[in-house]
Order: structure tokens, then sequence, then C-alpha cells
């Protein structure tokens, strides 16, 4: 009976020690991760003596969120291991964008449409790719390519009516499948896009400007 009891005391025990290790193991943090804004820009661009409105990028669900997703194949999405987004990533690019048009100092005002900004024109993102991408390559190893595309389109929020509309994408090979460098390879495809998207709005925003000659 005494050895009985003792088996049962260290079945209980190692059940119980497992039991923590699992918790232990799910309750570690993520590590959060941040992008940046462009800061550099043509320095041919005009400048806009207008108000801009920088709605929040629509999304699938697959990118409508913190995780950072990466596709093995081109029908499959999954997500890094306790590793996020410091936000959902239409938010973070909106944020973005609202930094990148301050940092060209070519705009009078830019702000989220959350902020009640009246504007003269919107920008209105839509974040068609913002992934890794498992590619196979020359020799026969792989490499994660991260693609990010977004379609723009322009609206004259006093004629209502889109102006103008086009598409911006970006490539960029990490340099491994650390997450460090999947983030700053992001970072970098992100960061080209924005510059492209914002360079082309602010001249179509001043090109259109200039036709009509209202004044606000």
């Amino acid at each position: 009976m005494i050895r009985l009891f003792l088996l049962v005391l260290a079945l209980v025990s190692l059940g119980a020690c497992t039991g923590l290790g699992t918790l232990r193991q799910a309750s570690k943090p993520n590590d959060l991760y941040l992008l940046t804004p462009k800061s550099t820009f043509s320095s041919s661009l005009p400048r806009i003596q207008k108000q801009i409105v920088v709605q929040e990028p629509t999304a699938t669900a697959a990118v409508n969120t913190d995780q950072i997703a990466i596709q093995p194949t081109p029908l499959q999405v999954q997500y890094l291991p306790r590793a996020r987004w410091v936000d959902r990533a239409p938010l973070i690019v909106q944020a973005l964008l609202v930094e990148s048009f301050e940092n060209s100092g070519k705009v009078a005002a830019v702000g989220r449409s959350t902020v009640g900004l009246r504007a003269d024109y919107v920008i209105v993102p839509d974040l068609r790719e913002f992934q890794g991408l498992v590619v196979a390559g020359a020799d026969g190893s792989s490499a994660i390519r991260v693609e990010v595309r977004m379609n723009i389109k322009i609206i004259d929020e006093f004629e209502d009516k889109i102006i103008a509309s086009d598409s911006f994408r970006e490539y960029v090979v990490a340099a491994s499948d650390k997450t460090p460098d999947l983030v700053r390879a992001f970072d970098e495809a992100l960061g080209r896009t924005m510059r492209d998207a914002v360079e082309w709005s602010v001249r179509r925003i001043n090109s259109h400007a200039a036709s009509t000659q209202r004044s606000f």
C-alpha cells in the first residue's frame, strides 16, 4: 500500500510539473515590433496648401491583424510565433502614412479620419499585400520575400469624387528567416511603398488643385 501511495504521489507531482511548464510556456510575452515612417522624398515635390485626411486602409482578414503573416505557399497563411506588430497592420500603415506626409514638408495639414480634420482631399488606401512569402532560390534553397502592395485613391471632398487612383508595390528579400531580419524587410518594403504613394499623391493633388483654382 505504501509503495502504491508513493507511485500515485509521484505521478501527481509529475503531472503538476508538466502543467506548470505548459502554463509558463503559454504565458511567455510576445515580442512587439514597430515600423518606421518615410522621411526622405524628392526635392522636386511641389508644396500644396491643402488639408489631407488619411483613412484607415481596408484589408483582408489575413492582413487585418497584429500578427506577422508568412505564406509558406501562395494558398496558405501562417503567423510568426510569439511576435506581433504593436497594433493591427492597417492602423500602423495609416499612422505611418500620416507621419510620412508630415515628413515630406509639402502639405499644409494632414491627419487621420478620426481627428475630425476638415479635409480638402481624402487619401483612401487599400492594403492588398502585407506578408512574407517563402520562395525558392536558383540553388534550391529557400528565402522569404516580403511583399507590400497598396492601392491608393484620392477623393476631392468638395466635389465628392475620385480624382486619381494607382497601385504601389515593393518586394524585399529578407536576409534570413529570423524575426528581426523579417521585420527589417517589412520596414524597407513599406518605406519604399509609402515614399512612392506620398510623392504621387502630392503631385496629383497639386495638379488637380491648380486645374480647379478653387478657394476652400
